[in-house]
């Protein structure tokens, strides 16, 4: 059997969920096909540098919160990895050993430690991706001005339905 392109699978999931093809259905294939994309664009950076997926999300986090009032700490980290502590640890030793991580002193409470991204990790992430992020920038501008509200309000609005979504009911097993 072969391997469904991407954009054959975001065909084959809306003929499964969708029986007509109107723009909306359209709409969420492409939404599908992009997250799809974002998720296998991220094992690929987590693969060259050499770091598991989890590993990756823990460096984008500390880094996109190193300019915070709100210092990321093992427990804010670990909450927003949805990881025991344990787990946290076993993170954090293996980024602080290949040097992309450090704990430090925490600036307001001085018996908490802080979790803040090298030097190599920040040259590491720019070089991977600022070429990426500058094109993304380029497609995002030649969206025209007057549908870009649109744009961001339907990404927003999924990206809450998402968030709250309760989970599905467990699967049962077969009757008879």
């Amino acid at each position: 059997m072969t391997e469904a392109l991407p954009h054959e699978e975001a065909s084959e999931a809306r003929s499964y969920w969708f029986d007509d093809a109107d723009s909306a259905v359209e709409l969420l294939s492409a939404t599908r096909r992009f997250r799809s994309a974002d998720h296998e664009m991220r094992r690929r950076m987590s693969t060259s540098m050499d770091m598991n997926t989890t590993d990756l999300s823990a460096l984008r986090f500390v880094i996109a919160h190193e300019q915070s009032d709100a210092p990321v700490t093992p427990l804010r980290l670990a909450q927003h990895l949805q990881i025991t502590g344990a787990s946290t640890s076993k993170l954090l030793d293996r980024l602080t050993a290949s040097g992309h991580l450090e704990r430090a002193p925490h600036p307001h409470d001085r018996r908490s430690r802080i979790v803040v991204a090298t030097a190599h990790a920040h040259s590491q992430v720019r070089d991977r991706l600022s070429g990426m992020h500058e094109q993304m920038l380029e497609i995002a501008r030649a969206v025209p001005a007057p549908a870009r509200q649109a744009a961001t309000d339907f990404l927003l609005a999924m990206a809450e339905h998402l968030e709250t979504e309760a989970p599905p009911r467990e699967l049962t097993p077969r009757e008879g």
